[in-house]
């Protein structure tokens, strides 16, 4: 993957849109961009269930093709590549919802918004995975496959490899510490912290019995010993009977 696509993919949809009407780039080099990205990351984040390359290059030099006039009517993200979730029907692209039962159906009609997104200009990516039938949020119920957060990938793989450097430090005996912490050198601390944390909660217990209702009200009949109790306590908040 080139300088130049590593640039262009990571411009917000508005720098893209900007960069197509300032004549930049086109379209068709936002899609194809975006393809070689996609083409590289997908077989470890696995975020796609339909890739429809072919398509979004020919939606692409559609609104290439248009006029000046045309593109300045059009909405503002018009020539940007975007991609779809695979709950929402496309037509002409198989839509799934992430589930066996709907694979291989291609939808003969588009959705209301797909309708809106070609009349702006948009091209479409492909379908993206989701938990089946949109029942999830982390597409850890797809009947495909689950998507891999890029950040989330990157940083276990950091420290997969700082769990076998470690490892080998142990096997061959140098695993020394490089620095200690405070806590580590005074063993000492330790009780000091936990007496501060009881004396913490120990402040508290009363304030929250309080407020869970355990200690009466002075006008609450019924009562007496617990009212006077408080009254003698110095709490005076409720008003005392005449």
């Amino acid at each position: 993957m080139s300088n130049e696509t590593a640039t262009l993919v990571k411009l917000s949809a508005a720098e893209q849109a900007a960069a197509v009407k300032k004549g930049d780039v086109t379209s068709r080099e936002l899609v194809e961009a975006h393809l070689k990205v996609i083409e590289a990351a997908e077989p470890s984040i696995k975020a796609f269930l339909k890739v429809s390359g072919d398509v979004a290059l020919e939606q692409a030099d559609a609104f290439d093709a248009k006029s000046a006039e045309d593109k300045a009517a059009l909405p503002e993200l018009a020539g940007v590549p975007i991609a779809i979730k695979d709950m929402i029907v496309t037509k002409g692209i198989e839509t799934t919802a992430a589930s066996k039962i709907l694979e291989g159906w291609v939808p003969p009609y588009d959705a209301t918004v797909i309708e809106k997104l070609k009349a702006a200009g948009m091209p479409i990516l492909g379908k993206t995975n989701l938990d089946e039938f949109a029942q999830g949020s982390s597409t850890e119920h797809s009947a495909y496959q689950t998507t891999h957060n890029p950040v989330g990938y990157r940083a276990r793989a950091r420290r997969f490899r700082w769990w076998l450097r470690l490892r080998s430090r142990r096997i061959r005996g140098t695993d020394r510490p490089r620095h200690r912490h405070w806590w580590l050198d005074s063993p000492a601390r330790r009780p000091d912290r936990h007496r501060g944390r009881q004396t913490h909660l120990r402040r508290r217990l009363p304030f929250r019995s309080h407020r869970h209702g355990l200690l009466a009200r002075p006008d609450r009949p019924g009562l007496p010993h617990r009212a006077r109790l408080r009254t003698a306590a110095g709490d005076h908040r409720w008003p005392r009977q005449a």
